[in-house]
């Protein structure tokens, strides 16, 4: 089967889009994670397909993630998937559903996408952690980092703030605190330094993809944590490797992220040659 696929990204954490709302596609967890892959498939840190809306939704949003397994959030993938729902209907707004919820979504005047990522989940039974702890304290640490704060924006995101940034080594502690026994579920790690109540420097560790150069839902996990630290204001521009996000954490607990959408390229893939 040769199909049209898109690759897209926000702040250069890309994805490779694949429209099912006209017809179901032959995708499982093993063929997704294959043209995931960046040597012998197309590559990607998410892989996305587009399905028919469900419950007042315009688009159904599934994400997989480089190892097949599928995630319930992505705000990077969120504002590509409203881009491309809005570009259809000629409209300026797009509800986009998950499996965690509905995010609505809106074209701003300078063009950006701005997203409600939904209400943050500060419960440590909602996160989820695997047994009952302080979300704002975890009793968790690795080389150079310790006592991060959690909480759900529809995954599992753990906050750790540094002082220096630069000083660690990602790539050796990120998989052994995803991995971390009070994650259930894994977590994506996001490892902050505060330069200004509204300015905040953010790498992170993605769950199931690795480091990544942009993770909007962990933008979003950032700035509520660090509010709930008292380390920042409730809204704030988040700089990743990638670029930066606006995000805003409002009185009523909903949290909305602003950022940049491009499309890299368009192709055509024969599923049949990926492993089902």
């Amino acid at each position: 089967m040769i199909i049209p696929f898109r690759k897209m990204h926000g702040l250069g954490n890309d994805f490779v889009v694949l429209d099912a709302r006209r017809a179901p596609l032959p995708i499982t967890p093993g063929r997704a994670a294959a043209i995931a892959d960046r040597h012998t498939g197309i590559g990607c840190d998410q892989f996305i397909v587009m399905e028919p809306g469900t419950e007042g939704a315009d688009v159904f949003m599934r994400i997989y993630n480089p190892d097949g397994s599928e995630a319930g959030a992505c705000g990077n993938a969120t504002r590509c998937v409203a881009e491309l729902a809005m570009a259809d209907s000629g409209s300026g707004a797009a509800a986009v559903r998950t499996i965690s919820g509905l995010l609505p979504s809106e074209r701003l005047p300078d063009g950006t996408i701005r997203v409600d990522m939904g209400e943050a989940r500060l419960g440590w039974g909602e996160v989820p952690l695997a047994q009952e702890a302080d979300t704002l304290h975890l009793p968790l640490s690795a080389d150079g980092v310790s006592d991060p704060a959690a909480c759900s924006m529809g995954n599992p995101h753990a906050t750790f703030f540094v002082p220096d940034l630069a000083a660690l080594d990602l790539p050796r502690i990120g998989p052994e605190l995803e991995h971390a026994a009070i994650f259930p579920q894994r977590a994506n790690i996001g490892f902050v330094q505060v330069l200004a109540p509204d300015h905040l420097r953010l790498a992170v560790w993605e769950r199931g993809a690795g480091l990544t150069l942009a993770c909007g839902s962990g933008a979003c996990a950032t700035l509520v944590n660090a509010a709930r630290r008292g380390l920042s204001a409730r809204a704030a521009t988040v700089s990743l490797p990638g670029g930066d996000l606006r995000i805003e954490w409002r009185d009523d607990g909903h949290v909305l992220m602003a950022g940049p959408t491009a499309t890299a390229f368009t192709g055509m893939i024969d599923l049949d040659a990926y492993p089902a």
